[in-house]
């Protein structure tokens, strides 16, 4: 029973299937890099990379199984005597895949795959993990926090000041109020009395 052990079929019988990938490494191995399907690409990475570990064991027994499957021995002798110097520091990824897009008449997709150099650096790994990203959200959201409480207290404040001064203001308008009748009353008291002055004055004469 197979269960479990899904790899990439390409639509094609077991012999077919070996021969086409022992032809790709052939290209691959000759020249570094091919272009070809998406789907081909993905089967030809797991079928190379293992001749090139076996190419870095470096033994007699591992050059005739690399033989076996590549089929091709200018192109496994080329990899066991040259290229495989550029592999040693590597425990694995040696070939690289990069989308091209859809061709044109069947819209396959399309791909470059490619053996990586040695003095290649690879991509940029991500600083900073999950928890720290997490850690810095929450140091971020508290300074926020501490922002809206003073803004709240500074709003507060401004609004007991300007009841306060609110008060005063009619508190000063009330006592103009009051001053206003007290002092329009004494003129007419004073009119009153010169009135009744000049009148006891014409009695007399």
């Amino acid at each position: 029973m197979r269960h479990r052990k899904h790899s990439n079929q390409l639509g094609v019988k077991k012999e077919h299937r070996e021969a086409l990938l022992a032809n790709l490494s052939t290209a691959l191995l000759t020249h570094g890099r091919i272009k070809t399907t998406l789907k081909k690409a993905k089967a030809l990475r797991p079928f190379v990379e293992k001749v090139i570990t076996l190419a870095k064991n470096g033994s007699l027994h591992s050059r005739r199984i690399a033989i076996s499957r590549v089929r091709d021995t200018d192109a496994v002798h080329g990899l066991f005597d040259d290229k495989v110097e550029q592999f040693c520091d590597r425990e694995g990824g040696y070939t690289r895949i990069y989308k091209l897009g859809t061709r044109r008449g069947d819209a396959a997709e399309m791909a470059l795959i490619e053996l990586i150099d040695a003095d290649d650096e690879g991509y940029e790994k991500k600083r900073n993990p999950k928890s720290k990203v997490k850690s810095e959200a929450k140091e971020e959201v508290v300074p926020v926090e501490a922002e809206d409480a003073a803004e709240a207290e500074a709003d507060e404040k401004a609004e007991a000041n300007e009841e306060v001064e609110a008060s005063e203001e009619s508190v000063e308008e009330t006592e103009e109020t009051e001053k206003t009748p007290v002092e329009e009353e004494t003129p007419v008291a004073e009119e009153q009395d010169s009135q009744a002055d000049a009148e006891d004055s014409d009695e007399k004469g």
